[in-house]
């Protein structure tokens, strides 16, 4: 395998600051985190390419470019409190953590959460915090939070999701009726009642599965 270091400054500059990113904590972040070290090892030699690769119990590490188009989207500060739906291998809730936030993962998948949890912690973020539920209901616990990722695309807009946001705060979804295609939206909450929708672009994410998502077929 190439130097990682060397893949990490070509995937920042072809793959993502020549497509339109300019947030420069974005970029920072995404030039510091190891993605390889969120690939399953058998996938590591495609760590730093532009696509998203399978991390296994049909799920994937989304493109590199999305990763960062979603960052963007959702103006994280250092100290945003920021929830991570669909955590994955964890390599988002990296990049955020890297940005300053503090993040909290929620992931489906007993199995994930773990791999999560022990790629964090490999790579420097052992401060994220990674629950195992459904993401679709958020994580009420903590709530509420300045951002919302989610890494999975929901036929509609999940009803609880956007009521742990605080006021002001950013919801990035992919929403779709088909359980494959979908648009990229921010939700901005203006009020306690009050939100705004922001179509970004056309996205592939696989099925959010869950109470307020796609049934698991």
């Amino acid at each position: 395998m190439r130097d990682p270091n060397l893949n990490r400054e070509d995937m920042v500059e072809r793959q993502i600051r020549a497509r339109g990113i300019s947030d420069a904590a974005v970029l920072a972040a995404m030039s510091k985190v190891p993605r390889h070290l969120f690939v399953p090892f058998a996938g590591r030699n495609h760590a730093y390419e532009d696509r998203p690769l399978p991390i296994g119990y049909g799920q994937t590490i989304s493109q590199p470019y999305v990763v960062a188009l979603m960052c963007e989207a959702l103006r994280i500060e250092p100290g945003s409190r920021v929830l991570d739906v669909g955590t994955g291998s964890g390599y988002a809730a990296a990049v955020m953590a890297e940005m300053g936030a503090k993040v909290i993962g929620i992931e489906r998948k007993s199995e994930l959460a773990e791999f999560a949890k022990t790629n964090l912690t490999r790579a420097g973020y052992p401060t994220v915090e990674i629950h195992c539920g459904d993401g679709t209901v958020g994580y009420p616990q903590a709530a509420p939070y300045d951002a919302i990722m989610v890494a999975a695309g929901s036929p509609a807009l999940p009803g609880t999701l956007k009521k742990q946001l605080t006021i002001g705060g950013r919801l990035v979804i992919p929403i779709g009726p088909s359980r494959h295609h979908q648009h990229l939206l921010r939700i901005t909450r203006q009020s306690e009642t009050d939100f705004s929708s922001e179509t970004l672009r056309d996205v592939t994410f696989v099925p959010l599965i869950g109470e307020e998502g796609w049934d698991d077929v």
